[in-house]
């Protein structure tokens, strides 16, 4: 998943002395905490930006795997999956995966996944290439 303007409001809050904040909604934070490892599945996020702040909100939550300052996010998606196919000796795909973004990067994971008929969805606010 992408993380700003998909667990965040989309905007970056600065202060004149360069401090940066984001607003997560505390809604998604238990869905991801307190759901999904109950169904076994397993958050990624995997996100352009880079944040101290994002750090954070993942160890609440407990998201094991962050990737930070990755504009190229389908070739980390797909090296997600080998490694993790390698450590457990399995044989999951793009077809196993629930992806969500909202902007243009996020377009080559929610493409490939759509294809390989995994699952994609996007906030209403998206980008409008993201949204068709």
């Amino acid at each position: 998943m992408d993380v700003d303007g998909t667990l965040t409001d989309g905007k970056v809050y600065m202060s004149d002395n360069g401090e940066i904040f984001k607003v997560f909604d505390i809604k998604d934070g238990g869905g991801i905490k307190d759901i999904l490892p109950k169904l076994n599945i397993i958050p990624v996020v995997i996100t352009a930006r880079k944040s101290k702040i994002l750090e954070n909100r993942c160890n609440d939550l407990n998201i094991k795997y962050l990737y930070q300052d990755c504009r190229n996010k389908i070739d980390k998606l797909n090296e997600i999956i080998n490694e993790y196919n390698k450590n457990n000796k399995c044989n999951y795909s793009l077809k196993n995966v629930a992806y969500i973004g909202d902007d243009l990067l996020d377009l080559q994971c929610i493409l490939a996944v759509n294809e390989f008929g995994g699952i994609s969805a996007c906030p209403k606010n998206s980008a409008s290439d993201v949204l068709k």
